[in-house]
């Protein structure tokens, strides 16, 4: 059986509201905080890194051989997340970390220790690739969890620093599974992609519901890999962002080279009653790996978006990705600007 842990203490945000931009609405809360650089001059891309990349090193913590693919929140006035560290043994672990502007990072020495009722699922093996949500009064926590073989695990905390473990959302073989932010049809929604042993014949993304965060079905299929940048496997990303126009979805793309695999990420739109649904999907990616942080460490040529910090008043967007399977970089862009760019550059 399901069972949230009980809590007095509930956090607070500001109830959504809907904004317009310049082209388009973004629905969502202000974050009149959010890290922001301006566009470079001549600067022609959708999507421009920061100038501070990358703005988490692989070692700021003793233990630490690298930090990435990792989430950031709003917390309070400030921000919180939860990050990927692989330690100096080679173990992948998840750990908590707090920043007054998300770019300078406090990031806990220890991984997260889950409180769990059930013994069978908390003593999993490793921990990878966290995503984090907003949704309802908790900061939903999912990540790549090894049961048998990895899949979907999910938590939950009020305050970043104890963490709560439910049951597993899929059997193995699962990656990349994003909470949307809200209950869509009553239910609670969540992207994945399901995947086998091979690690990456299976590489499609599939969209799930659920009742009580526990029980998992409605199963659609979202989307296939489909050719050059994105053609080996997809996975989504950031959690999905509410506009008037649909959903708006970050994911990463594979292409197999002779050099093994390239991660590139671009965006699609779907549609806000049935996500499954794809409305447009880039043809071109948005960021490839090309500067020297994504091309070289421990994996190289990785571009790898989990995170997405939204101001909805502005319609920017700080997309936090990893870097070469090493370090925690950050990009840029505008909503109306990247959705109108989708619509224009689409083949679904």
């Amino acid at each position: 059986m399901c069972r949230f842990a009980v809590q007095n203490a509930r956090l607070e945000r500001d109830t959504s509201y809907m904004v317009d931009t310049s082209k388009q609405k973004t629905i969502g809360p202000a974050l009149p905080n959010i890290p922001w650089e301006a566009k470079p001059v001549g600067c022609r891309d959708i999507v421009w890194r920061s100038s501070r990349n990358p703005i988490i090193p692989r070692n700021p913590i003793p233990n630490s051989n690298s930090i990435f693919n990792s989430a950031a929140v709003p917390f309070g006035d400030e921000f919180a997340g939860v990050f990927r560290v692989d330690n100096k043994k080679r173990e992948m672990r998840i750990h908590s970390g707090k920043s007054k502007d998300a770019i300078h990072w406090e990031i806990d020495e220890e991984p997260i220790s889950f409180i769990c009722d059930e013994p069978e699922i908390g003593r999993f093996v490793y921990g990878y690739d966290p995503r984090v949500c907003w949704l309802e009064d908790r900061y939903y926590v999912t990540w790549c969890n090894w049961y048998h073989g990895p899949t979907i695990g999910v938590g939950y905390t009020y305050d970043f620093v104890q963490f709560y473990q439910l049951e597993n959302a899929f059997l193995p073989y699962n990656r990349n599974g994003v909470l949307f932010p809200r209950k869509l049809n009553g239910k609670y929604a969540m992207l994945s992609r399901p995947s086998d042993t091979g690690h990456t014949p299976f590489g499609d993304i599939f969209y799930s519901e659920s009742p009580d965060m526990c029980h998992w079905g409605h199963h659609r299929h979202v989307m296939a890999p489909k050719g050059g940048w994105q053609s080996t496997k997809v996975g989504a990303g950031p959690t999905p962002i509410e506009t008037t126009e649909g959903w708006l979805m970050i994911y990463h793309g594979v292409i197999t080279s002779c050099n093994g695999f390239v991660y590139s990420f671009g965006a699609a739109l779907l549609d806000r009653d049935e996500p499954w649904k794809v409305l447009y999907r880039t043809a071109p990616y948005l960021l490839s790996p090309q500067e020297l942080y994504e091309c070289v460490g421990d994996v190289p040529n990785v571009a790898f978006p989990c995170a997405a910090l939204v101001d909805a008043p502005t319609g920017r967007m700080a997309i936090y990705y990893g870097g070469a399977d090493t370090v925690t970089c950050l990009a840029y862009a505008q909503i109306d600007e990247l959705i109108e760019y989708v619509r224009l550059n689409s083949e679904v």
